[in-house]
């Protein structure tokens, strides 16, 4: 199937680029559920999953309104104001939908599935402010334990993103830049054109203008989100995701512990993946308490941040701290 979404000049130019929070969550959160996992996010899949069930967060609000394959519910993905929103701007964008909209999007996530509608979407049509409240906490624990320990390199993949295609518009042009951006996406003649789409994408039934928002789990496909009067939305995956999830590049640790202390050294390498205190206890042969102690210092320091993921705390390294091991010239 081929859908066409034709384009005017002031089409064109109301084009732009968003990195989206809650786009990471509904496509990071559908990944997680499939059993058909990719190999390309193997390493942080196999990390997350386990914290996913223990918190029942598999069988929650997100796993009705995120079905694995399909449409999903167009309200988690507010049209974001800005380049860089917030996770919280977006949520609070979501405890705003219409409860009309809520329902009409409930219907036809009913209509896709073969047992109907479950109890969570006659509470979201009932009392849609209540239970939107319940869906944005979810998508808030969920964060922390699935996204917010990896976020520093995540977003900077994202950003890095849009500034290439920003630079590839100023030198290039709209049209090759949306030539570019996945292989089912083609641009003909003023024309953005979808290839092998379940669902059309035609002007008539949505805004002006078109927001682009690359994605670290959309691979290998382009979602789209379609809701009058507001701009089509098109997640697509991100250059560079290939090596998103590879174990990063380290200088040689008598360099950093020669400033920072062998055991905070150490702890900053086996952080390459977000850790508990325990885990990096068990892993480096320190104590608990000292483990502890280091990570207090360390997080004051900016190098590493502090993530609940239910009884635990995961500490995962930061940019700075990313910079600070890297090899020379890396």
């Amino acid at each position: 199937m081929q859908a066409g979404l034709s384009f005017s000049a002031a089409d064109l130019a109301q084009t732009r680029f968003a990195v989206s929070p809650m786009w990471e969550v509904v496509t990071s959160f559908r990944l997680l559920r499939r059993a058909d996992e990719q190999p390309l996010y193997r390493r942080w899949a196999e990390q997350v999953r386990p914290r996913l069930v223990r918190a029942g967060l598999d069988r929650g609000w997100l796993a009705e309104l995120v079905p694995v394959d399909g449409y999903l519910a167009d309200f988690l993905n507010p049209t974001p104001a800005g380049p860089f929103p917030t996770l919280a701007t977006e949520l609070e964008a979501i405890r705003r939908t219409a409860p009309e909209r809520v329902r009409v999007e409930l219907g036809m996530l009913a209509a896709e599935r073969d047992d109907g509608a479950p109890a969570r979407f006659r509470i979201l049509s009932e009392a849609p402010e209540e239970a939107l409240a319940k869906v944005a906490a979810e998508v808030e624990a969920y964060w922390e334990l699935a996204l917010a320990p990896y976020w520093e390199r995540i977003r900077r993949l994202l950003e890095a993103d849009v500034f290439h295609r920003a630079r590839q518009v100023a030198e290039h042009g709209s049209a090759h830049v949306l030539n570019e951006l996945h292989d089912s996406v083609r641009w003909d003649d003023g024309t953005l054109r979808l290839v092998r789409r379940h669902c059309a994408l035609t002007r008539d039934q949505v805004g002006s203008g078109l927001l682009l928002v690359p994605s670290a789990f959309a691979w290998p496909k382009v979602l789209t989100r379609s809701v009058a009067p507001e701009p089509p939305q098109l997640a697509y995956p991100a250059r560079g995701i290939g090596n998103l999830w590879e174990p990063r590049a380290t200088t040689s640790p008598d360099a950093v512990a020669a400033v920072l202390g062998r055991s905070r050294t150490m702890l900053l390498t086996e952080l390459d993946t977000p850790a508990s205190t325990t885990r990096l206890a068990q892993r480096s042969g320190l104590s608990a308490a000292g483990v502890s102690q280091h990570l207090t210092a360390l997080r004051n320091a900016g190098l590493v941040t502090a993530h609940r993921s239910g009884r635990s705390v995961l500490y995962a390294r930061t940019a700075l701290a990313d910079a600070l091991l890297a090899p020379a010239g890396h």
